[in-house]
């Protein structure tokens, strides 16, 4: 039994080894402790660059598939649970980085954006009409345990943009959409909206959970032909009840995704972009694949005109996934992005008019919304937020500022859906360019918004509203 322990203690000091190797190779340390890769007990602290350069018990063992792995447990402890944990990479030649147990947040990435929440606190103003929004879109959670494109890390940003909830200075937080990919089987997608609504939802922080053009699970039947993986209203129905329930999210009603959010005199509209009807052939497949078929319709644009109607004296910022107009002022969705857009143009006008549209476009996104604005005091829509496009973008048409925020998901250099943008960024997991997310400051005295970004994303944009 003594000559077998022997033995097998030299074969994980001899793999140790090479992992080490393996490690120096690649020229990336990422911290000291990928140095110990031989099974055993270490004390490592300060010097390690532990979680709060606190002393802690590093364990490295196999797990039952025979996969390398280290475990952080607080000195402190009798019991030696472990707080942080993480894998061996043999495609990257190193471990990942660790992962606390309970929330699924990494330590280096909060310590990123402790520094991150420093910078923006140093650049805004305290105080009654200064409002900030945290906004992340795109996601696309993913079940694949994916090194650089989309998978499990979607839900990993997620978990750690909340982080942001608990500086103090968040007012509203927002999801612009696309929070899964939609690409895995409808019980697969319909398990990771939940667990992405309850790594999103917040005790301290009021928010916002907007549909995006992926979350309908369409991915998933274009590629397999087959009939339609979700029912009726399942991305509805999972994540919109808990957004309603909130006290400071206010509605018209909960069917549309049309919310608005008040502070001082701030106010943030959501709208909904794949506002599709859900028609099933006789294959019970989809008649509209919402992943092409962006729209806004009439319930939707009636409910916005009733929100606009009572909106004197606000400031007022609309959000969605998919941006309605594109730079060039053309319609940017499959259907009204364009109406939309001159309804908000309308209200800044303090106009009155009827809404309409052709009688090309299908009866099921056709419009005749009246709207009077003439009444309305001391209000204007300022900027419309969205994402979608998987890039920074801004134009200001007809005074309302748009801005495009960068998509949280990663992507690697070599894939074909990367966008240029992001190429540029040569994003890779476990650095500060894997994810991306935003801080946006809403000064109304000051007439300026500020837009604060983390990871893959600009540090600080100023616009003049």
């Amino acid at each position: 039994m003594g000559i077998f322990k022997f033995g097998k203690g030299l074969i994980d000091k001899a793999a140790g080894m090479r992992k080490q190797s393996a490690v120096r190779k690649n020229g990336i340390e990422f911290d000291p402790m990928q140095r110990y890769t031989t099974i055993g007990e270490y004390n490592v602290g300060a010097d390690d660059e532990t979680p709060g350069k606190k002393n802690y018990v590093l364990t490295v063992y196999r797990d039952d598939k025979g996969n390398l792995r280290q475990a952080l447990s607080p000195e402190s402890t009798q019991k030696l649970a472990p707080e942080y944990v993480r894998k061996f990479n043999e495609d990257l030649g190193r471990y990942l980085a660790f992962k606390n147990e309970k929330t699924g947040r990494r330590y280096q990435v909060e310590e990123y954006l402790d520094s991150y929440l420093k910078f923006v606190k140093n650049h805004i103003r305290d105080g009654k009409d200064s409002v900030n929004i945290s906004v992340i879109t795109d996601t696309h959670f993913k079940d694949k345990n994916s090194i650089d494109f989309y998978g499990w890390n979607g839900l990993t940003h997620v978990r750690e943009f909340s982080y942001l909830d608990q500086s103090g200075i968040v007012d509203l937080k927002a999801h612009l959409g696309d929070w899964i990919d939609g690409s895995d089987a409808g019980l697969v997608s319909e398990g990771e909206l939940i667990k992405l609504r309850d790594a999103f939802k917040s005790d301290r922080v009021p928010y916002l959970t907007i549909k995006g053009n992926h979350d309908e699970n369409d991915k998933f039947d274009e590629h397999h032909d087959l009939r339609a993986s979700f029912p009726e209203n399942e991305f509805e129905n999972i994540m919109w009840p808990e957004m309603y329930r909130q006290a400071k999210i206010n509605y018209v009603s909960k069917q549309h995704g049309v919310s608005y959010f008040d502070i001082d005199r701030v106010r943030v509209i959501s709208v909904n972009t794949s506002d599709v009807p859900y028609v099933l052939n006789n294959k019970e497949q989809k008649k509209y694949d919402e992943k092409i078929t962006l729209a806004v319709r009439e319930d939707q644009i009636e409910e916005i005109i009733e929100i606009l109607s009572h909106s004197s004296g606000k400031r007022i910022i609309f959000m969605s996934h998919a941006n309605p107009i594109n730079r060039k002022g053309s319609n940017a969705l499959k259907y009204n992005g364009r109406s939309l857009h001159e309804l908000l143009v309308a209200f800044n006008q303090k106009e009155k008019g009827r809404m309409h549209t052709s009688l090309d476009v299908p009866p099921e996104f056709r419009l005749s919304n009246d709207f009077d604005f003439t009444n309305i005091e001391d209000a204007r829509i300022v900027a419309y937020f969205c994402g979608h496009r998987h890039r920074e973008d801004q134009y200001r048409i007809n005074g309302i500022q748009y801005i495009l925020f960068n998509c949280s998901a990663l992507m690697g250099q070599n894939h074909s859906l990367t966008t240029k943008y992001n190429k540029n960024w040569n994003r890779k997991i476990d650095t500060p360019t894997e994810y991306a997310g935003y801080i946006v400051n809403v000064d109304i005295k000051r007439n300026r918004l500020q837009v604060f970004g983390y990871g893959a994303a600009s540090k600080r944009k100023i616009f003049f509203i």
